[in-house]
């Protein structure tokens, strides 16, 4: 029987009908939310920069918007998918690797000494895997799992020797300086393209294993990739140096010392701090000033200048991802995350669409890690693991607030901030509670053990108040009802 029908049974017996549920009203968010925080942000990285150095403040602005292009590709897969990766560093160092593989020129002798037996080895593989992909169209059953077996044993045989002779050519040429293959000796602002290709690629191949799957395996696939990709990049010395490191990689802006002698940038300095150097009080005391003045400026200038090439990245993968977000796409994709079963039921391919948004956000990551390794001019693969480049990133998002790619960025620039200034903020309230105490004691020694760690219970703390006074994050998805 039907609402009004019972109502008015109801009426008919004398009775009183029961009370219709009352909706629920979700309170709408505020305009203003959205620019207050950032406004609040930048007015934070200003103080740093006026109260303790204005190195420091960029550093963490660059840092920033680099961790903002991250936090958006995982929102993109989180967010509007609802799929748990738990792989963000291995997608960072695979950008951080097409980073050395674009930029670095080749070592000729290297692959004088080891590039033949390299490229057989590429030959032994495709043939294999091409091999392998015909077998299983063409037979079925244990016939096909026994050729299967017999092909990657003997494959293995083959190509063992082959490899392991051309790696160890390549990797005992001058392993002090090189020691690797190098690269193409190309612009390094490529690779971010080529980092968001290296990036899709391993997510197309996680995915296709395990996203048909329960959402659980996809968390432990991604994790497991990770740290293999970590593995090999530390241990393959040929392709990338390993822990020995790859360093002085090309930057697609001037360098501080060249700057420091261009006429018209020294012009420039000299003209804006007219002032203070007509103060000084001999050309020594003139000179002296200026030299700094100039080391400083170019220092800012340089970072500066990576911080307009990232604002561009970013402004354009935030128009993308906004773009898609309002798109019947982005529609679809918020309801499959909502309710599989009836987006299943009205003929979307669920596992297609996953896979589709698990490889562009892996993509994103990887051009973040492209560019997070321009930025430091160097590859070190030791220095990736899941604290930094993947529990981090995930606060990112969640404190940014999930689904909302403003959020996102918002989450990547505060979480970045609190992340560079919880030590030495942890640094100065140790000192400030043991300033009366006897260097000696138990308790002095223990408080000034965890001050550099202060940052991971301050991560911790700041977590734990987001979600227990905004479980939704600062800037919470809008929901948008058709």
């Amino acid at each position: 029987m039907s609402q009004t029908g019972a109502e008015n049974g109801a009426k008919q017996a004398g009775a009183t009908p029961p009370p219709a549920p009352a909706a629920i009203v979700r309170k709408p968010d505020s305009p203003w939310r959205a620019p207050v925080a950032f406004a609040a942000m930048g007015a934070a990285l200003v103080l740093v920069g006026m109260y303790q150095s204005w190195a420091v403040a960029l550093a963490i602005l660059n840092m920033g918007l680099v961790s903002a292009i991250m936090a958006m590709g995982l929102n993109l897969q989180w967010g509007y998918a609802g799929l748990f990766n738990a792989g963000v560093m291995a997608f960072t160092a695979l950008g951080g690797l097409a980073a050395v593989v674009v930029s670095h020129p080749p070592v000729m002798d290297a692959l004088s000494a080891g590039g033949r037996g390299l490229v057989l080895s590429a030959v032994i593989v495709i043939g294999l895997i091409a091999t392998i992909a015909f077998v299983g169209t063409q037979l079925r059953g244990r016939l096909r799992s026994f050729i299967v077996f017999v092909l990657v044993i003997g494959g293995y045989a083959v190509l063992r020797p082959i490899f392991g002779e051309a790696v160890t050519a390549i990797e005992s040429v001058d392993p002090a300086r090189t020691g690797f293959i190098g690269g193409l000796g190309l612009p390094i602002m490529f690779s971010w393209i080529v980092g968001g290709v290296f990036a899709a690629a391993v997510a197309w191949l996680i995915g296709k294993v395990a996203l048909g799957l329960r959402s659980d395996y996809l968390a432990i696939a991604t994790l497991g990739i990770s740290e293999i990709v970590i593995a090999v990049l530390k241990n393959e010395d040929w392709l990338a140096r390993g822990v020995k490191n790859v360093t002085g990689l090309e930057r697609p802006v001037p360098y501080e010392i060249d700057l420091q002698q261009t006429p018209w940038f020294i012009d420039a300095v000299t003209r804006f701090n007219a002032t203070a150097l007509d103060a000084a009080a001999d050309a020594v005391a003139r000179e002296a000033m200026l030299r700094q003045m100039l080391i400083d400026a170019s220092s800012a200038f340089v970072k500066l200048a990576y911080a307009g090439l990232f604002t561009v990245v970013l402004l354009i993968l935030l128009a993308l991802c906004v773009r898609a977000l309002n798109s019947p796409w982005g529609r679809m994709m918020r309801a499959i995350r909502d309710n599989e079963e009836a987006a299943a039921a009205m003929g979307k391919d669920i596992t297609a669409r996953h896979l589709q948004i698990f490889v562009l956000g892996s993509a994103i990551i990887g051009i973040a890690g492209a560019m997070m390794t321009t930025l430091d001019g160097q590859f070190t693969p030791g220095t990736y693991n899941p604290l930094r480049f993947t529990f981090l990133i995930w606060v990112m998002v969640i404190v940014g607030g999930s689904g909302n790619n403003l959020g996102a960025v918002l989450g990547g620039f505060l979480i970045w901030f609190v992340w560079v200034e919880a030590e030495p903020a942890g640094r100065w309230i140790v000192e400030v509670v043991s300033a009366n105490m006897d260097p000696d004691t138990a308790l002095y020694k223990h408080l000034q053990d965890i001050a550099a760690p202060f940052r991971l219970f301050v991560m911790g703390l700041v977590l734990l108040i987001v979600l227990r006074f905004s479980p939704r994050g600062l800037l919470p998805e809008k929901v948008r009802h058709s």
